[in-house]
């Protein structure tokens, strides 16, 4: 509904109401202005995110106790809420009737048993919620599943599919195409506006089983090293300070923050010495055109 609203014009020469009937929206919502959460349920919200980083397999019940032996006050319906605005549902498996957006296409978990031995094999997406001093965000993340690598990412104050599909584009543009890409089953990740592309280009879709965090722990444990060591310690008050002080963070998690699953490396140094090694492998006659393509798809 926001993405529609969003394309009504009103300079345009077709009549306002000829306009919200073409798209299927009521004439009234084109003059809402949303009002922004009260600070005290911001405050409520970074609390319940910090909760939920350390235990998502808590859910609103759980939750609400959580906060009440804090001496935080909240009762299950408010916490349900908060945590259907965050994007935030606890991980244990759940009926398949309570599925978001159940017209959307669901796919198959494809990295189970699977070996990942290369760079550029699975790529793999996920959001997460980011609070603000006035209000919050939310941003998703690109990553190389086999050297932790984040390939691209974007902030978004709402939680549709295009910021996803440009994250995806940034990613494939700056790296190529992956083999597989892997998400969890999000409405915005089950939009044909996200899963068409990728079909299109012959990478498989994989999703996560529901419920799954495990299934791409990988991108949940960059969530926790963002959130300790950078964003739960300020507090932005501008979309552009969150821009920037989240971009330093992520070039220096990918350029100067060793992972002992890489042998001390940087997902950036093991990124590219592991291309580099794809490289050598290769034929001499095609050695130096492709060492010098592979250096230009890595700066």
């Amino acid at each position: 509904m926001t993405a529609r609203r969003a394309m009504v014009d009103t300079a345009a020469p077709v009549s306002l109401t000829r306009q919200c009937e073409l798209l299927r929206i009521s004439r009234s919502s084109c003059y809402y202005e949303p009002v922004g959460e009260p600070a005290e349920d911001l405050a409520l919200m970074r609390r319940i995110d910090e909760l939920y980083l350390a235990r998502p397999f808590l859910g609103s019940r759980r939750l609400s106790q959580a906060l009440r032996l804090q001496g935080i006050m909240a009762n299950r319906k408010r916490v349900q809420r908060l945590m259907r605005l965050m994007g935030l549902e606890a991980v244990y498996p759940k009926p398949r009737t309570s599925e978001a957006a159940p017209e959307h296409t669901k796919y198959p978990y494809l990295l189970r048993y699977r070996t990942i031995d290369r760079p550029n094999q699975v790529f793999a997406a996920d959001i997460t919620y980011i609070p603000m001093r006035h209000g919050f965000l939310y941003l998703v993340a690109v990553m190389d599943w086999y050297s932790r690598r984040v390939v691209a990412w974007r902030l978004s104050n709402t939680m549709d599919s295009g910021f996803c599909v440009a994250a995806v584009a940034d990613a494939i543009a700056a790296f190529g195409a992956p083999t597989i890409f892997n998400t969890d089953q999000g409405s915005q990740f089950t939009d044909d506006a996200f899963t068409a592309p990728l079909l299109a280009q012959g990478i498989k879709v994989s999703m996560d089983g529901k419920g799954r965090w495990m299934d791409n722990v990988f991108i949940e444990r960059l969530w926790r090293s963002l959130k300790h060591e950078e964003v739960y310690l300020h507090a932005y008050d501008t979309i552009a300070e969150a821009r920037a002080r989240i971009g330093a963070y992520i070039d220096y998690y990918n350029t100067e923050r060793p992972h002992q699953a890489l042998g001390y490396q940087t997902p950036d140094a093991f990124y590219r010495s592991q291309k580099m090694e794809d490289v050598a492998r290769l034929p001499d006659v095609t050695r130096w055109p492709s060492t010098k393509a592979t250096a230009i798809s890595c700066q």
